[in-house]
Parts: C-alpha cells; structure tokens; sequence
C-alpha cells in the first residue's frame, strides 16, 4: 500500500464540519484525497475544516447544502463537476437522532428524520453517481447505524430509516455495479472530547470490548472502504462487539 493511497481521488463527505463527519473528511485528505466538506447550518466548522485539509497541501472546499433538497445537491454536485472535474468516493455521513414515544410522534418528526437519514442518502447516490461511474473506481460510502439492526422503540423513526439505509445499500451495491462499489457503516457509540460519560454508560456495560470506539475508529473502516475494490453491498458493524449481547 503507499504512502498516501488516496492521491489522485476526490471525496465528498457531507455533513463534514463536526464531529464524525469532519473527522473523515481530515483522514481522507491525510490519505492523499482531495475534499469537499458539504454543511448545512456549521459554516464556520466547516470553513476550519476545509482550512485544515488545506494546510496538509491537498484541495478542499466547503459547499453548503441540505442533503435532503434535491435542489441543492444537484446545485452542490454541479459545483463539483466544474471545481474538481471529477468525483471517487461519496461518503454519505450527513444524518439526525433524536428519540420520541412512538404514541407522540409526529408525521413532521417522522419525515424530519427519513428525510436528513435516508432521502439524503439516495438524493447524493443518484447525483453523484454519472461522476462515480466516469471515476471507473466509484466508491460509495453510506453511514447506516446499530439502530439499523436493533429495535429501539424509543427511536422507531430512526431505526427505520437506518434500516432503510441498510437496504438502499444493498440494491445500490447491485443496481451500480461493476464501476462503483456501495457499502455501509453501522456505528456503535462513538466519543469525542468533551462528551458527557453517562451517555456511553449503557452501551460500555453491554459491549464485550467495554469502550466506546472513538473517530479514528470509523476513519480506518471509510480508508479501508475506500480502497477495496472486491466487497460491496456489505454493512461493515463497528461497534465493540455491542451486537452481540
């Protein structure tokens, strides 16, 4: 493998200006990449991210846009078909979580949270995959979660758009094969500086490893599926073995 594998490639992330999506965004552009940081509302995190990737000597722009307005990620990819004049790997990170009674929940929450988890998700593929395909080494990069696979009935709007993930994943790995490659990540808890302990307390009695992971956890998997060109259609589980119990 050499030294910076990634050189050459361009890569967009959205929601790249905080915490996961920022982090993948730097280790991306660390690999060789060159970076668009997509954000919705964090200009100014995004704006020192992108200064950050620059620094390091590789391209990057910060490109506002919701994810989830079909008008604003043709307007975000048309820019990066004039700025960059090419695209390699989508990371689809940009997401929402927040809980509710599933008796008090409301069609506004509902399509709230399918709307920024998983319209998103589809709106970015379909954009990007004409420059995906031209690449002849298009990877996507689809950020499922553990409330994918578990049942959380205090986040059952969530659970199923991460589920929808899952699937929307599986029929792209198939429906963009064989130039672009389409896998997802399904997170457990992850910490940052910062974050309050009680929040991980659950998920640390209940994996087998007894930690949370932390960002450079989930940045090696989105390297090392940005490389891979034989798996696709896979939901790679990064979560400390919580799963298992």
């Amino acid at each position: 493998m050499s030294e910076a594998p990634l050189i050459g490639k361009v890569a967009l992330v959205t929601g790249a200006a905080r915490r996961i999506g920022r982090s993948i965004a730097l280790r991306l552009a660390s690999e060789g990449a060159d970076v668009i940081v997509n954000y919705r509302s964090s200009k100014s995190e995004a704006d020192e991210t992108v200064a950050q990737i620059a620094a390091t000597g590789r391209r990057a722009m910060a490109i506002h846009a919701d994810v989830a307005k079909r008008i604003d990620v043709l307007t975000m990819f048309t820019a990066v078909e004039r700025e960059f004049g090419r695209l390699d790997i989508l990371v689809n990170n940009a997401g929402m979580f927040f809980p509710a009674k599933f008796e008090d929940l409301t069609e506004e929450q509902w399509d709230t949270i399918l709307d920024a988890n998983l319209k998103s998700q589809f709106l970015c593929s379909q954009s990007a995959a004409v420059m995906l395909r031209r690449s002849g080494q298009g990877r996507i990069i689809n950020f499922a979660s553990l409330g994918g696979l578990l049942a959380w009935p205090a986040y059952v709007h969530y659970c199923v758009s991460k589920a929808g993930v899952i699937m929307l994943t599986r029929c792209l790995a198939r429906a963009l094969a064989p130039e672009i490659t389409v896998n997802a990540i399904a997170p457990g808890t992850i910490s940052f500086p910062g974050d309050a302990p009680e929040i991980a307390e659950d998920f640390i009695r209940r994996a087998p490893l007894r930690r949370t992971g932390g960002p450079e956890d989930i940045d090696d998997t989105v390297v090392f599926l940005a490389q891979s060109p034989f798996i696709t259609g896979q939901v790679i589980v990064v979560d400390g073995g919580r799963t298992l119990t």
